[in-house]
């Protein structure tokens, strides 16, 4: 399906209602309706909205505190949700209702199968789950929480808002993984993320420049009081835990479409002209013209140099 016409897509900065799953979706279908009735037809959420974001600001201090993160990884399974499952049919009622396609993120879970937890970025339309995706290298900290995916659900979904795909958070680092995904030929790309740093819109920016793609991020705020009382681990002593930046960005090196939101809950929405963009890649099409694959992966898979002993190893030369 190729899609040529302008599209208007939402970037959701919102906090989720901290360990509750339910009341959690209610809001995302009530957010759903809010950037439908500004016209968005593509509306994307952020990394882990449902319901946890396991957030360096307390979870490096709670390695700690063993008895905590136990308690915190039990409460994390029991307020992830199944995929398919009620959940997600709920925000698939949701798109169904108000005719537009969402992105979000979730903690998912499968009972009957293990106990792991996936950071998982899901594709919803009207007529159903479009896409899974689920974080192939947790992060650090995050590794006490989320399993690694596998890295074979990586493709670009065709849908009437056009070609969406893209990478969780700190993925969209791996070049690899970018161009696994650059070559299903998105022309809108998302990147749900935590990532509030000056360095998350520099790479945001490279993404729309390398794919061009529109780039859309979605990034919750969340304030520490948004936590509950109970809260197995302590929290920071900051207001806010992640203060936001979601900002949709041009095709190519077209600049922001919708500057970075910082400090607030927010509906960012900007139109995305999926017929100009096509001039980007006139100019660098990154899996076409530009992508020289052949010569690339003859050195990618070339066997190196043997390496030399590390000074000061103790290896002898002889």
């Amino acid at each position: 399906m190729t899609v040529l016409r302008s599209i208007r897509v939402a970037a959701v900065q919102a906090t989720p209602v901290v360990l509750d799953a339910d009341a959690t979706i209610d809001k995302a279908v009530r957010l759903i309706g809010e950037a439908a009735a500004r016209g968005a037809e593509l509306i994307v959420f952020p990394e882990c909205f449902v319901s946890l974001y396991p957030s360096w600001a307390w979870a490096g201090a709670a390695v700690n505190d063993p008895a905590g993160m136990d308690e915190v990884s039990i409460r994390l399974w029991e307020s992830a949700i199944d995929v398919p499952g009620p959940a997600v049919d709920r925000l698939i009622e949701a798109c169904g209702s108000h005719d537009v396609h969402c992105v979000i993120g979730v903690n998912e879970r499968e009972p009957g199968r293990s106990s792991s937890v996936f950071n998982t970025m899901l594709t919803l339309g009207p007529s159903g789950l479009l896409a899974r995706h689920r974080k192939l290298m947790p992060t650090k900290h995050e590794r006490l929480f989320h399993a690694f995916g596998r890295g074979d659900d990586l493709g670009v979904v065709d849908t009437p808002v056009g070609r969406v795909g893209g990478l969780i958070c700190w993925e969209n680092r791996m070049p690899l993984a970018r161009y696994a995904v650059y070559r299903g030929a998105p022309q809108i790309y998302v990147a749900p993320t935590a990532d509030s740093s000056e360095g998350w819109q520099a790479l945001m920016r490279t993404v729309a420049i390398e794919s061009g793609a529109f780039v859309v991020s979605a990034i919750q705020y969340t304030p520490t009081s948004a936590y509950p009382k109970d809260f197995p681990v302590q929290l920071p002593d900051s207001k806010t835990v992640s203060p936001g930046g979601s900002c949709i960005i041009g095709a190519g090196d077209s600049g922001y479409l919708a500057e970075p939101l910082y400090g607030e809950e927010g509906i960012l929405v900007a139109d995305c002209d999926l017929r100009a963009a096509l001039t980007h890649k006139s100019w660098f099409d990154v899996t076409g013209h530009y992508s020289c694959e052949d010569a690339l992966l003859r050195l990618l898979t070339a066997p190196g140099p043997a390496l030399a002993p590390t000074p000061g190893s103790g290896r002898s030369a002889g």
